[in-house]
């Protein structure tokens, strides 16, 4: 890890009380043999908000979610979903909770509405209620046209919402979702996005693990980085990306004389004397564009171009994991031109 990017966590801004944690652990850890896969994170995620856990593969973000749904169990810490511990009241966790993982739990050999129907009754739900629930469900989820066909027809969209639609039959206040949208494309993933959004609106809190930044920097209230079974750092998007150093303006010119006298009227530049373009180290704010420009319409200089760049969450990644694997993301340019 780079020395100028060390561990931290950003404490939530809050002007009153703290929302109640929907999930919390204190020096939670796991171990394989020798492999220690989690070793001793603390998280507090507030109820009705989008947390999104970021790391590596093979990093322990699964792993974290099958501790907190009680699928398997820890080796130290502890650690309370919905209020209940998960050690003592494994069954209070279960109860409160819903888990769509990137494998679909969906039984392709019968229809959506069976698949639903099943869910209602491993709910115990009554009959007519559970027809209720799964109608409804169907409905939001935009699957009524689909329902009485085969789930192994359904494209991989279609699947993750019914997916989510069943793990939704229960009620639950808390869902993990592990790589929901792994494999999706783009149209499906965005529906995806508005579903997920929908739930927190109605007051559901997600806890989210991802492989795609752009996932988590759309959706989450707060994200961790979790590297080497650590949280390497933790905070808003915002805040994460102010920990990363690297933000500059770049200006470019097509007239040389004018690139000189901007070079000498702004002071601290990196020159490049061939693409006649100049670095200024920046946080992209508006109060430091503002400086920049009036320094050049004092000198009366105008440049060709004036592009922002700004840390995103590629650099956040790469800069607290030392991970050289691309992320997935799609390709989406760093850089704003004014």
């Amino acid at each position: 890890m780079p020395s100028s990017v060390m561990p931290t966590s950003i404490p939530p801004q809050s002007g009153g009380h703290p929302s109640p944690a929907a999930v919390s652990t204190v020096g939670l850890r796991k171990s394989y043999g020798d492999k220690t896969v989690l070793d001793g994170i603390d998280l507090r995620i507030p109820a009705g908000s989008v947390f999104a856990l970021l790391g590596p593969n093979g990093a322990g973000k699964t792993t974290a979610v099958k501790i907190l749904s009680t699928l398997i169990t820890a080796d130290g810490g502890q650690a309370q979903v919905a209020g209940h511990d998960i050690a003592t009241s494994p069954d209070g966790v279960r109860a409160a909770i819903g888990v769509t993982g990137q494998f679909s739990a969906v039984d392709g050999l019968i229809t959506g509405e069976e698949n639903m129907l099943l869910m209602a009754d491993l709910h115990h739900l009554s009959r007519r209620e559970g027809r209720r629930v799964a109608a409804e469900l169907l409905e939001r989820f935009d699957l009524t046209d689909a329902a009485k066909k085969p789930a192994s027809t359904y494209s991989g969209g279609m699947k993750r919402r019914l997916d989510l639609a069943m793990t939704l039959v229960g009620d639950p206040r808390i869902i993990f979702l592990d790589e929901p949208t792994t494999g999706l494309d783009p149209r499906s993933r965005h529906n995806m996005w508005q579903i997920i959004r929908q739930l927190v609106s109605d007051g559901v809190t997600v806890f989210l693990t991802t492989q795609y930044l752009e996932e988590a920097d759309e959706l989450a209230d707060r994200i961790a980085v979790l590297n080497d079974g650590k949280i390497a750092a933790e905070g808003t998007a915002k805040e994460l990306k102010r920990l990363i150093p690297g933000g500059h303006v770049r200006l470019r010119f097509t007239d040389p004389a004018a690139y000189r006298s901007a070079a000498s009227a702004l002071g601290e530049v990196t020159r490049d004397d061939e693409s006649l373009t100049l670095q200024i180290p920046s946080d992209g704010s508006q109060r430091e564009l503002r400086t920049i420009l009036d320094r050049l319409d004092t000198a009366a200089i105008e440049a060709d171009e004036l592009t922002v760049h700004t840390p995103d969450l590629d650099d956040v990644f790469f800069a607290l994991t030392g991970n050289t694997d691309q992320p997935n993301k799609p390709n989406q340019p760093k850089e704003t031109v004014r």
